[in-house]
């Protein structure tokens, strides 16, 4: 597991697709943000937190088809699936590769594009640590669909539309936790745990269901 997360890592931020192509795209949608909405900094600071975690979710969305791609097309899948190490910890390890080269970078970028928003530190901070949390689930469920579709050409657009809808439930406890954090009757833990929880549960079944499709997709 470790030969293989220090494997993906090198290979993501040796491509220059990692963190860059994200972080751009996560920039991008921020910035163009108050163009649209105009120079109400009121209406900025009241949805903030929902735009920069719209922003991160489409900016994870971007890169998972890349989590199997590269393997597959020079075999390396093949022998991870052959291989004696049970596959979905190879996923797994995979998986916590991919959040760090893509996912994280998203994480520390926020602070910064919070100022585009009109963001208070409070709801920043709030941000930052909903997504540090929240994040990983949505590369874990990511790699159910780049699994499904590694064997398919221009599978690209198929994760995106397997992975949303299940991403849905992660956009919506870390969107509430984070306005909670800066409306103070609103409690801020429930919403943080089931986020938490959620991570959890699809780093269980994430990297199984991923396995079974990667071994259904190589017979």
């Amino acid at each position: 597991m470790i030969a293989v997360f220090r494997h993906d890592l090198r290979l993501a931020f040796a491509g220059g697709g990692g963190a860059t192509t994200g972080v751009i795209f996560f920039l991008a949608v921020i910035a163009t943000v108050p163009f649209g909405i105009g120079p109400d900094l009121g209406l900025l600071a009241r949805i903030g937190p929902a735009i920069l975690w719209i922003g991160a979710l489409l900016s994870a969305l971007l890169t998972l088809d890349r989590l199997f791609q590269a393997d597959r097309e020079d075999g390396t899948l093949d022998l991870l699936v052959a291989g004696d190490t049970p596959l979905p910890l190879v996923v797994l390890a995979k998986c916590l590769a991919h959040w760090t080269a893509s996912g994280l970078p998203l994480v520390l970028a926020t602070p910064v594009l919070g100022l585009f928003l009109a963001q208070a530190p409070v709801a920043m901070g709030a941000v930052m640590l909903t997504l540090l949390v929240g994040t990983p689930a949505i590369t874990l469920i990511g790699a159910v669909g780049a699994a499904v579709a590694v064997a398919l050409p221009r599978g690209g657009l198929l994760v995106s539309v397997l992975v949303l809808p299940l991403a849905i439930p992660v956009l919506i406890f870390g969107v509430s936790a984070s306005y909670a954090a800066v409306n103070a009757p609103e409690p801020f833990l429930p919403p943080l745990m089931i986020l938490g929880a959620l991570t959890l549960f699809f780093a269980v079944l994430g990297p199984i269901a991923a396995a079974a499709a990667l071994k259904q997709g190589g017979d």
